[in-house]
């Protein structure tokens, strides 16, 4: 089942996405019995959003043992390398990364995003862990590369508002594999330009690893997002460029790139 929010005339909404394009309207949030409402929209006179606003995005750093020889910042981590990107930097399908005044080197990174379900995750088992999962979307971490490299922590590089699309629904079972995201094949690429191809397979540690070490740090609520780790060839990005990440399964995020953020409102169209 593919999860949308989208945007039409009558306002925001969460709906389910058929194989014929049509979005069928949901009462509430998608999380537990879904009821709908009995509207349906043709896909192309609404827009989607990013599919869920999560309290917080947890990303997990030099997960890919081909990204941490190409960033020659050390030795792979012995656990998780957890950081956080706030809930403002979440946009959705076909929103523009917004360059920061004066950046010349954002990156993309190309992520298996996963979507924390109703039940939450706190102190969960690795075993327990596919319980905690609504599903999975796609999502970009993209960076700021000189100023993650100069503050020695990465907030600020990460935490920009526009800097973590996601997108474009959730998959609640993925095709031919259901809940087991091991092996799925992750691109990017930037006007065309193939830049990133991984797999899943490739995770330094997987989804049951990462989600259980998460919650026994903190509270994983519904909604939140977790974002996997990026494969190697990550590169930059700039104004009037197109990114599009790819994951078997999962369909495609595209977004355009654009200049200095002149977006007034809290994080932008999300």
């Amino acid at each position: 089942m593919r999860i949308v929010r989208f945007a039409s005339p009558s306002g925001m909404s969460f709906g389910v996405l058929d194989g014929d394009g049509q979005v069928a309207q949901i009462e509430g949030h998608p999380f537990g019995s879904i009821s709908f409402t009995g509207q349906r929209f043709p896909q192309a006179d609404i827009r989607l959003l990013s599919p869920i606003l999560p309290s917080k995005v947890v990303c997990v750093g030099k997960n890919y043992a081909d990204h941490v020889k190409e960033m020659n910042t050390g030795d792979a981590p012995k656990e998780p390398l957890l950081f956080l990107k706030p809930s403002t930097s979440v946009i959705g399908p076909g929103d523009a990364i917004r360059i920061p005044p004066g950046s010349t080197n954002v990156h993309h990174e190309a992520e298996l995003a996963v979507v924390i379900g109703a039940r939450g995750a706190r102190n969960v088992s690795p075993e327990q862990v596919p319980a905690s999962v609504f599903g999975y979307t796609i999502g970009n971490d993209v960076t700021e590369r000189d100023m993650q490299r100069s503050d020695g922590q990465w907030t600020r590089a990460k935490g920009f508002d526009s800097f973590c699309p996601i997108g474009p629904w959730i998959e609640t079972d993925l095709p031919g594999i259901g809940k087991d995201p091991a092996d799925l094949q992750v691109t990017c690429t930037v006007d065309g330009e193939l830049r990133q191809d991984g797999r899943t397979s490739q995770l330094l540690f997987d989804v049951p690893t990462l989600i259980s070490y998460i919650s026994r740090v903190m509270t994983l609520l519904p909604g939140d997002v977790v974002l996997t780790g990026t494969p190697s060839g990550v590169g930059p990005i700039a104004p009037g460029q197109r990114v599009e990440v790819s994951i078997e399964g999962l369909g495609t995020l595209a977004n355009t790139v654009s200049g200095a953020d002149t977006v007034s409102s809290a994080g932008g169209a999300r």
